[in-house]
């Protein structure tokens, strides 16, 4: 079992950046890694998705070219680093782990608790 644990999260204003971090303890995960995340009265969207085999990265849409996840194997953490933010990526951020993600929507894995991302 992998459990996760986000860290990162607080208030920025519109433009700034943010970087949050997932540090895994337990089992390594085995497929893949990635963050989540979902707005009061919306669903969960997913952000981004990394293999962690080969290192490939997917990004939604609406994060491409703003956001960047990296890891540090030594560690066991991955990074999120949130650049020119604005109030629409305001959400609580998850960390997952060992999902599958069909039409983007997440069905098993790991998740943490998330961290609170606000953006004004």
């Amino acid at each position: 079992e992998v459990q996760l644990v986000e860290s990162g999260g607080g208030s920025v204003q519109v433009g700034g950046s943010l970087k949050l971090s997932c540090a895994a303890s337990g089992d390594t995960p085995k497929t893949n890694m990635g963050w989540f995340r979902q707005a009061p009265g919306k669903e969960r969207e997913w952000v981004v998705t990394l293999r962690t085999g080969s290192g490939s990265t997917a990004y939604a849409d609406s994060v491409k070219g703003r956001f960047a996840i990296s890891q540090d194997n030594a560690k066991n953490t991955v990074y999120l680093q949130m650049n020119n933010l604005n109030p629409d990526d305001t959400a609580t951020y998850y960390c997952a782990a060992d999902f599958l993600l069909l039409r983007d929507r997440a069905f098993g894995g790991y998740w943490g608790r998330g961290t609170q991302v606000t953006v004004s």
